[in-house]
């Protein structure tokens, strides 16, 4: 189904998500992802990285029905006082959200098969991507997964193989404790958008989540099995063809091939956010897409 046919019924902000999500955080090479933020925009980096990761979430009620979505983070972004995530790819399994996210929120987003298989797991040991968890001892707090969900998303793009996206995600399922799901918490997540050929104005929204929270064991990302010699080659001339055309794209098409070393970067934080529910407020424009400032 073409994306720009569908019929979008998410009515007036604020818009409300209610599921689960797995928010993993990554320390990304500020050199690898400076390409896809919009030169308006300063990158948030220390020691040559930046701070961008993964959200994982299945929503079983929003205003486009039950869906799952990974929004791949390329980065923050300085926006006084704090700071903002970017995103450099969104994939959806609706038509509808795809739609949503690109037409109302400004957002790189693509639809994708998600398949998922829950297998039992024996006890792990304490992971060494706990990173500063571990010096503090806070990762005894962990829960000990009892099970494993391998998923695997899949973009839907027929038209170019190259900037597909292919990415399959193992994660734990915590054993729970009676009812213990972690302590109820109220967070902002504001991010950046648009910049995009469906949106081309640059965007700020507010992300409110109130929901449980506990800290568990990152998950295992790797991506898409290697092409065949005489495929790579193909590709190759393909990219090498068509250098030209390449090099006038949008800093968001850059974005699109950066999804690989974004997500396959070193872990530092996984936290599981149960009971969840999600507010998205309407974007307002930052820069028009003349690059001049509209608004704060």
């Amino acid at each position: 189904m073409d994306v720009g046919e569908t019929k979008c019924s998410y009515g007036k902000p604020p818009w409300i998500f209610k599921g689960s999500a797995l928010y993993q955080l990554h320390l990304v090479k500020a050199a690898t992802v400076r390409a896809c933020i919009p030169k308006d925009f300063r990158l948030v980096e220390a020691f040559g990285y930046t701070l961008g990761g993964f959200f994982l979430a299945n929503y079983d009620d929003s205003p486009a029905g039950v869906f799952d979505e990974l929004v791949v983070i390329a980065g923050l972004v300085w926006s006084p006082p704090t700071s903002c995530a970017w995103a450099a790819k969104v994939l959806v399994n609706s038509d509808e959200a795809c739609k949503h996210g690109r037409k109302e929120v400004g957002l790189p987003s693509h639809v994708a098969r998600f398949s998922k298989r829950i297998t039992a797991v024996s006890r792990q040991p304490k992971s060494k991507n706990m990173g500063f968890l571990n010096v503090n001892g806070s990762s005894a707090a962990f829960c000990d997964p009892k099970d494993c969900m391998e998923v695997q998303v899949t973009e839907i793009k027929a038209s170019s193989v190259k900037d597909s996206c292919n990415v399959n995600l193992t994660t734990f399922v915590p054993e729970s404790s009676g009812e213990w799901r972690g302590p109820a918490i109220k967070i902002s997540l504001p991010s950046f958008s648009g910049g995009t050929e469906y949106y081309p104005n640059l965007l700020k929204y507010s992300c409110r989540i109130e929901c449980r929270v506990q800290a568990v064991h990152p998950a295992k990302v790797s991506g898409p099995s290697p092409m065949p010699k005489n495929e790579t080659e193909k590709s190759s001339e393909i990219d090498t063809s068509n250098t030209n055309n390449h090099a006038t794209e949008e800093f968001v098409d850059k974005g699109n091939l950066l999804w690989e070393s974004v997500m396959l970067s070193k872990p530092v934080l996984a936290l599981q956010f149960s009971c969840m529910k999600m507010q998205v407020e309407a974007p307002v424009v930052v820069f028009n897409s003349k690059n001049s400032l509209t608004t704060t």
